[in-house]
């Protein structure tokens, strides 16, 4: 594991990353996170590909607000999370809403989805586009609420299912996440995260770069070590599979970030040999559960 992060050094990450995203907000959706303003998911040349790459439908990216999807994933969660109508979703790190949208159209009225972002900025844009979804649907049940991950303005045991998509590596505080992503779940909740995560230590050099901290590279860890995160938080039913084609996807578009990484990389290595998307689920214990894989439903 690697060593705790002081708080100035905690205080200095987050303000990098809020930096970062606050720009990317601030661009037009169809160039997200160009002009050299670095991020998770595509350049993105083509969001679009990206997030059907991901396994998005078309039907799901065309009934999206304008805007919402500014290439920043690097899975499907809310497929993952084969929601439910009724239930109550929460979404970390929800930028423009991209995911929030795709899974109030899952839960239908009854349901009610809920995005947390630390971005004024991600916030005003989601915000935004809230309007443009209560015309296309005619719901209103998605919301969008100023707050870090690692302390969620959300009620205990209040949710149903954690969504997250390429966001939780960003943090100084990855267990302190893991503990309040615990602390909301209703008994017998669960998790379906998207996320990146290493095959191996990357080189000292490339975890310097800033562009590979907001790039969601440079904050990743072990998958090992994320295990352990999620177990130590109390979850069980733990279930970690490695989709190494991300990357391989953003080597294709040629995105500048990764092919930075490759100049720094010792020859004949790619990225793909040390980076990849982790598809994470869990579940907090409940009534029905007694541990890992005796619960009576998944």
């Amino acid at each position: 594991m690697r060593n705790p992060l002081t708080e100035e050094q905690d205080d200095l990450v987050r303000g990098k990353v809020r930096e970062g995203y606050g720009k990317i907000a601030q661009e037009n959706a169809t160039s997200g996170c160009r002009r050299g303003v670095p991020c998770c998911g595509s350049t993105p040349l083509d969001a679009a590909g990206l997030a059907r790459h991901l396994g998005y439908s078309n039907e799901e990216l065309q009934s999206l607000p304008d805007g919402a999807n500014l290439g920043l994933s690097c899975g499907n969660p809310a497929a993952l999370a084969a929601l439910k109508p009724g239930e109550i979703v929460l979404d970390l790190g929800s930028g423009g809403g991209f995911d929030v949208f795709i899974a109030g159209r899952k839960i239908g009225a009854t349901g009610r989805a809920i995005g947390v972002d630390m971005t004024p900025e991600m916030l005003a844009k989601a915000r935004r586009n809230t309007s443009s979804y209560r015309e296309q649907t005619g719901m209103d049940n998605v919301e969008f609420r100023l707050g870090e991950i690692e302390h969620l303005p959300v009620a205990d045991q209040s949710i149903d299912v954690i969504i997250s998509n390429c966001v939780i590596n960003l943090s100084p505080d990855k267990p302190q996440v893991w503990r309040e992503m615990a602390r909301v779940l209703k008994p017998g909740g669960r998790v379906a995260v998207s996320d990146i995560a290493l095959w191996n230590p990357l080189p000292p050099d490339i975890l310097k770069m800033v562009k590979a901290l907001v790039g969601c590279v440079a904050g990743a860890v072990l998958g090992s070590e994320t295990e352990h995160m999620v177990r130590e938080a109390g979850l069980t039913d733990v279930v970690l599979e490695s989709k190494r084609s991300y990357v391989e996807a953003m080597t294709h578009f040629e995105d500048p970030l990764y092919r930075k990484i490759a100049e720094r990389l010792p020859d004949g290595a790619k990225p793909s040999d040390y980076i990849t998307s982790l598809e994470i689920q869990a579940r907090k214990p409940g009534a029905g559960c007694c541990g890992d894989n005796c619960c009576e439903t998944r």
